[in-house]
């Protein structure tokens, strides 16, 4: 097998570089050699044909759970890693609310150790903001970043303590590394379950309001003002989280945000619909949540897409609703879902792109992931923006097969996955000769 992969005739898109047209792309020594329509400048390689599909850099996932260690019956890096790569992502970032969590060098360079061993795409480490994610104690941030985190957060629990996310901000601006908030004012939410509003009223449900994420959302805003680091706003559910969002860009402070492809795609109607497998936290929320928040992503004030992949046992959803856990397995179903939204011209499909690749890769501080600029790591995504498949999540590479979309026919496939050069997934269509 030559060393050399030409990816032929696909529809290459890079937002990176504002490429958007018909070509051809060389990988060598696990690098972007070339794109180009003329003559290869090496003559020996073997040949995948993307003939009809879009070929660009691998998607690139800030938020989701890979569980281990401590919960390895829902998730595994292995078997995170392989869903990712059948999602058409080559990185992920794995959030620390593990057991134990992720709040020590220790701990780190255990996750980055499972993951070269047993992982088959790259996988960066979030640290905690906290000691033992308890929102009270700042952890040791400079020796997790010394270990490989790339970012901070206490996902799964917001930070309580202002002064602990004030410090963590300053050590932001000061070392260049995101501080990613659930925010949650926990006394707003308690024992929330769903959206507060007529959903909740009809199930009989605690709500979850709007202003328990808003109220947060304007104080870790506040305080990146003051302290001039780097907020990255986890998973924005409402619309009122994006005005807030809006302004402080406008304002000059440095917040980034992410928007989940079930917050754009789901209402809390479909909570009724699909019960426990549509519980998530944020809760899903209105139609009206649904437009501003598009309208925040195609207006870059939203910077990315993130899955916040959450997989869980059968026996965490099959019980009542107020006992389920919150999560949705998402990793697999990203890009169906996120192109059902292209297909109805509600997103741009150079902007779903950006939103996988460069837009993550800003955030992240990583100028040569989420491109395919020559010399860049040859992560490829290749994809069917029109073949349609039904989601069977016995079929699927995650532990987790909690999704409400499972049985639903979407368009939109991965047909390949190539990181570092090596194709980690191949739908059964592709071949290379």
């Amino acid at each position: 097998m030559p060393d050399s992969l030409l990816i032929r005739r696909g529809r290459v898109i890079d937002p990176s570089q504002d490429i958007d047209k018909t070509a051809d792309v060389l990988i060598k020594d696990q690098k972007i050699l070339w794109i180009g329509t003329d003559k290869p400048p090496v003559d020996d390689y073997a040949v995948l044909d993307a003939s009809g599909l879009i070929v660009c850099p691998g998607f690139i996932d800030l938020h989701c759970h890979l569980r281990q260690p401590g919960y390895e019956a829902k998730e595994t890096i292995a078997s995170g890693t392989w869903a990712a790569a059948r999602g058409g992502f080559t990185t992920v970032c794995c959030m620390p609310n593990t057991n134990p969590p992720l709040d020590s060098g220790d701990m780190l360079n255990y996750v980055r150790t499972v993951a070269f061993h047993e992982g088959i795409i790259r996988v960066f480490p979030i640290g905690c903001i906290s000691v033992g994610r308890k929102g009270e104690e700042l952890a040791d941030l400079n020796e997790m970043e010394m270990n490989g985190a790339v970012a901070f957060s206490d996902d799964g629990s917001p930070v309580k303590n202002a002064d602990v996310m004030r410090r963590a901000l300053e050590y932001s601006r000061d070392f260049k590394r995101p501080i990613i908030d659930h925010c949650e004012d926990l006394a707003l939410a308690k024992d929330g379950q769903v959206n507060e509003g007529v959903v909740s009223l009809e199930m009989g449900l605690k709500g979850i309001p709007a202003a328990a994420e808003e109220s947060m959302v304007k104080r870790d805003i506040d305080l990146a003002k003051e302290t001039g680091g780097h907020v990255h706003i986890a998973h924005v559910s409402t619309a009122g989280s994006a005005d807030l969002i809006r302004a402080a860009k406008e304002d000059g402070v440095h917040v980034t945000a992410e928007v989940t492809p079930h917050h754009l795609t789901l209402t809390e109607d479909d909570v009724i619909k699909y019960g426990t497998l549509a519980k998530v936290n944020p809760p899903l929320r209105t139609k009206a949540d649904t437009i501003a928040l598009l309208r925040a992503l195609n207006d870059s004030v939203i910077d990315i897409v993130a899955t916040d992949h959450a997989p869980h046992t059968k026996a965490d959803k099959a019980c009542v609703f107020d006992k389920a856990a919150f999560g949705i397995s998402g990793l697999e179903t990203a890009l169906g879902s996120l192109v059902s939204l292209i297909l109805k011209s509600e997103l741009t499909l150079n902007n779903m792109i950006a939103a996988l690749t460069m837009g993550p890769a800003r955030v992240l501080g990583y100028a040569k992931l989420g491109t395919l600029e020559t010399g860049a790591p040859a992560d490829v995504c290749i994809f069917d923006l029109h073949k349609e498949w039904t989601v069977d999540v016995e079929k699927f590479g995650s532990k987790g097969k909690n999704t409400p979309l499972a049985g639903q026919t979407l368009k939109g496939k991965v047909m390949s996955t190539i990181y570092m050069g090596r194709p980690v997934y191949m739908d059964d269509a592709m071949k290379i000769g």
